[in-house]
């Protein structure tokens, strides 16, 4: 299959080369050029121009910063470019009235699209063991399965249009307050004069147990390899997790849901950001405490 790829950051760089691994053509496009280079030398084709890069493919993915930039894309240079064939499948985490939006712009267009932001960060990226959340008809989602299967280890249908971005953003609100807890939780069993490696042992195999104990141990030493062990550097960046939990306060107000919990863990990175650190993972929060 040839595939457009818009969209060669950190994330979907090591997306578009796992598409070439499964056998597919990938014609790449980005505005940075060092981004470009690393896509050819994992065996994409790169494109100066995003509107030839889609000219003759068979599906377009795009990993894109926010909202405003897919619908520009989309509208100017996509849409009434790829043909009418092509499967569009946007990966970004945008909100969800964007994704909606792209959508229906789309169809209009006379194509098919569905929206499918990720969990799992760089290294699942690169690895090709992403969590794919995929909104769009069930037709649409069985014609992009197989696409994002390629980059994925878990491919689940949400529901309608938009309904991958409500997933995500619900996931990652989650996963923001879950790990500003645990940073917590360690603190206080430091400060309580526990052992850390001890309490981990005991919390993880207990009624505390979540994937920010288990899988991405905020503290040094304890635990699986995280980016803990490496100062902080790597994963998912402090910048972006504000940006995700940011998303699901404006669609928590949208939708006139309360959520505390939320709230304060996007008072708390956002403050963590504001101080410089919104290069470091987000697990770093815990030097707060």
């Amino acid at each position: 299959m040839k595939i457009a790829f818009i969209g060669l950051g950190n994330m979907g760089g090591g997306m578009a080369a796992n598409l070439v691994k499964a056998g597919h053509q990938v014609h790449a496009f980005d505005l940075a050029q060092a981004a470009l280079d690393r896509a050819v030398a994992n065996g994409c084709v790169p494109f100066a121009n995003m509107r030839d890069g889609v000219a003759d493919v068979d599906a377009v993915v795009s990993m894109l910063p926010n909202g405003a930039i897919v619908k520009a894309v989309y509208s100017g240079d996509v849409i009434g470019h790829a043909p009418t064939g092509a499967l569009l499948l946007d990966c970004s985490t945008i909100d969800v009235a964007s994704a909606r939006e792209v959508t229906v712009l789309a169809q209009a267009g006379g194509y098919r699209m569905v929206d499918a932001p990720v969990s799992g960060g760089i290294a699942a990226a690169n690895a090709g063991t992403l969590t794919f959340m995929v909104g769009g008809t069930e037709q649409d989602f069985a014609e992009a399965q197989p696409i994002l299967a390629a980059m994925g280890k878990a491919v689940i249908h949400a529901g309608e249009s938009g309904a991958g971005q409500a997933a995500k953003i619900c996931n990652n609100m989650l996963l923001g307050a879950s790990m500003v807890a645990t940073c917590e939780a360690f603190k206080l069993a430091e400060r309580l004069g526990l052992d850390l490696q001890t309490f981990y042992d005991i919390s993880s195999k207990a009624s505390g147990q979540c994937w920010s104990m288990t899988s991405y141990c905020p503290v040094p030493g304890v635990g699986p390899e995280t980016p803990a062990d490496h100062d902080y550097q790597g994963g998912f960046a402090t910048a972006l997790m504000l940006k995700d939990l940011k998303l699901a306060m404006a669609a928590a107000q949208d939708a006139g849901a309360p959520v505390p919990m939320g709230h304060r863990a996007e008072e708390l990175y956002a403050a963590f950001d504001a101080a410089g650190n919104g290069g470091m993972d987000f697990s770093a929060i815990i030097k707060t405490l």
